[in-house]
C-alpha cells in the first residue's frame, strides 16, 4: 500500500517549531524552578545566596559578519575581569579562538538548533544584533530578564523587516537621531517604550583602527565598488544585468560585494550573475567577511539603502552614488512612519546632501556619470555632518555598551 506523502508548508513548520520549543521551555523552567526550590529547602535557606545565574551576561552572534560588532564588547568584559558567555552560530567565528580568560565561547549551530538553545537561556541580560525577537522562531526565554539589541549600522533603525525591534527591552544606538522613529512606532503600535541608549558603533571603531594598519598598495585602476543591500528593492536583485552590463562595458575596474544575506536568500540570483560575468576581466566578486579591503580600494561606491554606504563615506571620505528608484518600503518598519516615509528617513535625506543619485535611465551613460562625479567641498562637508550625527562617541562604543549591561544587572 502506498502511503500519502506528508507535506508541511514553511509557515506551518515554523508555527509547529514554535509550539514545540514553547512546550520544551515550559517543562525546562518548571523543572529548574523545582530544583532551585528543593535546594533552598534542603539547605535551610542558605543556598539562596549561591543560586545567582551562572551567566548573567550573554552575547549571541548570528554570523561571523557581525564578529567585529561584538569584539570591542568582549574585549571590555575581559579588561574588567567580568565573566561573559559568548554564543555564536558561526563555526568559523574568529572570536571563538580569542585568547580570553573571562569569555566563555560556544558554537551553538544555526537555524532551529540555535533557536532551541536561545529560547531556554538563563541570563540577566542578552545582547544581540538579531532582529525579530518574539516574531518568528527566536522567542524570549522565560529565564532572561532583559534583551538588548545593538544596531550594527549607522543608518535608520526602522530599516529592519517589520517588527524587527518591537519586543526588545533596550536598543543601543549609534546616534541620537535613531531614537525619534523608534518612539513613533512604539506609540503607533501601542507597545511599551524601550530603553534607548546611544553608545556609538563598535565595528566602525575597529575599522578606524584597522585602516591605519592597511598595507600601502598602489592602485593603478580607478575602481568602482558595487555594494548593495539585499531583497527585492536592492539594486543587484532589482536591476542585475541592467546595471552591471553598462558598468562592465566602460572598462572600469569593478568590485561587486553582495550583502552577506544575499548568499543565503538570493543564491540563484548570485549564481546567475556570476556565470554571466565569469569572463569579464574588469569585474571581481568579494565575499570576504570584512568589507574594509574593498572599501579601501574603491574610488567611488554605488549602492542603494545599505548601511555600507555610510561605512564608506565615514571611514574613507569618498563620494558615493546611490539608487533609490523603485524602492519598496512595505516590508520594513519604516513603512509605518506614514506618507512619504522614504522622504522622511534620515538616510535618504542625508544621501541627497552627500551623494549623487542614479536612476535606471542613467545606466546607459553610467561611465560618464562616474567620470564626472566630482568630490566638491559641499559633499565633503555633508559627509562630515552625517558622520557626526550617526557615529557618536567614536572609539568608545565597547566601553559604553558594557557600562550599560553592567548597570542593568546591578539594578
Amino acid at each position: 500500500m502506498n502511503l500519502p506523502l506528508l507535506y508541511i508548508d514553511p509557515g506551518t513548520g515554523s508555527a509547529l517549531f514554535s509550539i514545540l520549543i514553547g512546550a520544551v521551555a515550559t517543562v525546562y523552567f518548571l523543572g529548574r524552578a523545582l530544583i532551585i526550590k528543593l535546594k533552598v529547602v534542603l539547605s535551610g535557606g542558605k543556598a539562596s545566596a549561591s543560586l545567582r545565574l551562572a551567566n548573567p551576561y550573554v552575547i549571541y552572534n548570528e554570523g561571523k559578519q557581525y564578529s567585529d560588532v561584538f569584539k570591542p564588547v568582549l574585549g571590555e568584559f575581559e579588561a574588567r575581569g567580568i565573566n561573559v558567555l559568548y554564543l555564536t552560530s558561526a563555526e568559523d567565528d574568529p572570536l571563538l579562538n580569542g585568547q580570553y580568560s573571562h569569555v566563555t565561547s560556544e558554537f551553538i549551530g544555526e537555524g532551529n538548533r540555535a533557536f532551541s538553545r536561545l529560547n531556554i537561556l538563563s541570563a540577566d541580560i542578552v545582547l544581540m544584533t538579531t532582529p525579530g525577537l518574539d516574531v518568528y522562531q527566536l522567542k524570549r526565554s522565560k529565564g532572561v530578564k532583559h534583551y538588548a539589541h545593538v544596531l550594527h549600522a549607522p543608518s535608520d533603525a526602522t530599516m529592519y523587516r517589520l517588527f524587527g525591534l518591537d519586543y526588545y527591552d533596550s536598543i543601543l544606538l549609534t546616534g541620537d537621531y535613531q531614537a525619534e522613529d523608534i518612539r513613533i512606532l512604539e506609540e503607533q503600535r501601542g507597545i511599551p517604550p524601550k530603553k534607548l541608549v546611544t553608545a556609538g558603533c563598535t565595528y566602525l571603531d575597529i575599522f578606524q583602527q584597522k585602516i591605519t594598519h592597511l598595507p600601502k598598495v598602489e592602485n593603478h585602476h580607478f575602481t568602482v565598488l558595487v555594494s548593495p543591500s539585499w531583497g527585492p528593492s536592492a539594486i543587484l536583485s532589482r536591476f542585475g544585468e541592467k546595471l552591471l552590463d553598462p558598468l562592465v562595458n566602460t572598462g572600469i575596474h569593478i568590485i561587486v560585494r553582495p550583502h552577506p544575506q544575499s548568499k543565503k536568500s538570493e543564491t540563484a540570483m548570485l549564481e546567475n550573475l556570476d556565470a554571466k560575468y565569469k569572463d569579464a576581466q574588469n569585474l571581481e566578486w568579494d565575499y570576504e567577511r570584512e568589507n574594509i579591503h574593498s572599501l579601501s580600494k574603491a574610488n567611488i561606491m554605488i549602492s542603494d539603502f545599505s548601511g555600507i554606504i555610510f561605512d564608506y563615506a565615514f571611514l574613507f571620505d569618498k563620494p558615493v552614488i546611490y539608487v533609490k528608484q523603485g524602492f519598496d518600503l512595505r516590508p520594513y518598519d519604516a513603512d509605518d512612519l506614514g506618507e512619504d516615509a522614504a522622504e522622511k528617513l534620515w538616510q535618504f535625506r542625508t544621501l541627497k546632501e552627500m551623494g549623487i543619485e542614479l536612476t535606471e535611465d542613467d545606466f546607459p551613460r553610467i561611465g560618464e556619470i562616474i567620470q564626472n562625479a566630482s568630490d566638491s567641498e559641499e559633499l565633503r562637508q555633508a559627509r562630515q555632518k552625517a558622520k557626526d550625527t550617526a557615529w557618536q562617541y567614536r572609539g568608545e562604543a565597547g566601553r559604553r555598551i558594557v557600562d550599560f549591561m553592567v548597570e542593568r544587572v546591578i539594578r
